[in-house]
């Protein structure tokens, strides 16, 4: 059990000869009595702040958990998005790899049909050629012919008239 400030200042001595001079036993214990209870106060007081403080302590641990998840929770999503980024980078090239290889398709198919139309082109050209240079010559012999004919036909002119 606990002595309080009050029992202190009460508490009452029996007088023997020649003991203490009970003036200053008196005031020794007055002044014990305001320390003890000024020590009572600052027990009650930090008894507060501990309080408080445990109080601060559990919400400082509430919220280094909370930041402890937080940061779980970023690090995983900083994992999906960089798994989703992964992933949609390798479904990119594969359209870009698949469009280019189409687009490679595409340009040998023309280039073939270029090659083939050029090469009927040049086909018919020299055929075009052949042709122009045999109706050419048609039509040198025919006018070789049209000048022998007339030659001839001057000839005869020329045979009537002198005979």
């Amino acid at each position: 059990m606990s002595i309080t400030p009050i029992e202190i200042q009460n508490k009452e001595f029996e007088r023997a000869f020649r003991g203490y001079k009970a003036d200053e036993v008196d005031e020794f214990l007055d002044q014990i009595a305001k320390d003890y209870e000024q020590a009572l106060k600052d027990k009650v007081s930090l008894e507060e702040k501990i309080l408080q403080l445990e109080d601060k302590l559990a919400q400082y641990q509430k919220l280094e958990n909370t930041l402890h998840n937080s940061i779980i929770v970023a690090q995983e999503t900083a994992e999906d998005v960089k798994r989703n980024a992964n992933k949609e980078a390798e479904l990119i090239r594969k359209e870009a790899e698949k469009e280019a290889q189409r687009i490679i398709e595409e340009s040998r198919y023309k280039a073939s049909r270029i090659v083939a139309e050029h090469e009927e082109i040049y086909k018919q050209a020299q055929i075009f050629k052949m042709r122009f240079r045999s109706f050419i010559e048609a039509q040198l012999a025919s006018l070789e012919l049209e000048d022998w004919l007339q030659a001839e036909n001057e000839d005869e002119q020329e045979a009537r008239d002198v005979g």
